[in-house]
């Protein structure tokens, strides 16, 4: 066969296929964001971390490559700038054509207040569990109230992240309708999954339970409405800011005046804060990541940041 009739061949054949949709180039803010983009993208593509593993979300100078993933995604997927305050810019220069999901704002999504005190007072009471009983209809605030900021960790809710499986799906899909059908039977393979991890931690926790805790960084609500399993008070706020010395003061007092057996502290914060509300206690310590820092950025991550989280809990207690 001559090179020119082989040519026309080649040629011929390319005109008879129909060209592959290009994958949507998609970024996510956190690892664990990412990691449930990841899944849903599983045997499709890849989606790119725009926060990296270790790195506090509420303050970031975004990498070069970082910045450039960002600038070509068509799809953006985050929580929202109450969590990543500088992000809300960076989307807005860089990553203005694409569809961007905030997902803390996706229908069905829980939402909790921030609490401003050290003292959680409210989980002392039987009303909580009834909340969670109702799940969002009771606890999702509505966003046109005015001065209420809202707590950004909602990925701790496996609610949550099964409202947020579906609205990635859905985002995917409306992008890339070729592959519509694997993110969704992504999705719902992933749900199944979230099913078998809320059994896994509930069983984990169960022994525990009636314990008391305190957190350095108020970080976990979600995760204690989910599992019932309330928190007595935070050494810093939601937004991991400072702690006073009023506050520090407030919740050493609780440590001793309630016997509270552990106190959560973070890879990124100061241990001699946590060792001053300690002091003359018998409380026990433990380091704990809703970030996942120290995990492999993927699709396993989500699952494996609540299981570290169930479990490191369970044995400080």
């Amino acid at each position: 066969m001559s090179r020119n009739l082989l040519s026309s061949s080649l040629l011929a054949l390319g005109l008879a296929c129909p060209a592959m949709a290009e994958v949507p180039r998609v970024s996510a803010d956190i690892a664990p964001v990412h990691s449930l983009v990841a899944r849903v993208m599983a045997g499709v593509g890849e989606p790119s971390l725009i926060v990296s593993p270790g790195a506090s979300p509420h303050e970031y100078n975004l990498r070069p490559s970082q910045a450039a993933a960002l600038q070509n995604a068509d799809l953006v997927f985050w929580v929202s700038p109450d969590l990543t305050p500088w992000l809300e810019g960076a989307i807005s220069s860089l990553a203005a054509d694409a569809a961007v999901t905030e997902l803390l704002e996706a229908e069905g999504t829980i939402e909790l207040e921030v609490r401003e005190g050290a003292l959680f007072e409210s989980h002392d009471h039987d009303e909580d569990r009834e909340a969670e009983d109702g799940h969002a209809d009771d606890l999702e605030e509505d966003h046109s109230h005015e001065g209420h900021a809202h707590d950004p960790h909602a990925w701790l809710s496996t609610d949550n992240a099964s409202v947020w499986l579906n609205t990635i799906a859905t985002e995917l899909s409306a992008a890339d309708p070729d592959n519509a059908s694997t993110y969704k039977a992504n999705a719902a393979e992933a749900q199944e999954e979230l099913s078998t991890l809320r059994t896994e931690i509930n069983e984990v926790l169960e022994p525990k339970r009636g314990g008391k805790f305190i957190s350095f960084h108020d970080a976990y609500q979600y995760f204690e409405h989910a599992f019932e399993f309330p928190a007595s008070g935070a050494i810093s706020l939601s937004d991991a800011s400072a702690p006073s010395p009023g506050r520090i003061a407030e919740i050493r007092a609780r440590v001793a005046e309630q016997g509270i057996g552990c106190v959560l502290s973070e890879p990124q914060f100061d241990p001699g804060i946590v060792n001053a509300v300690m002091e003359g206690s018998a409380a026990r310590t433990a380091v704990v990541d809703p970030l996942g820092a120290e995990i492999e950025p993927g699709p396993e991550l989500y699952p494996q940041v609540l299981r570290n989280l169930a479990a490191k809990l369970a044995d400080c207690m």
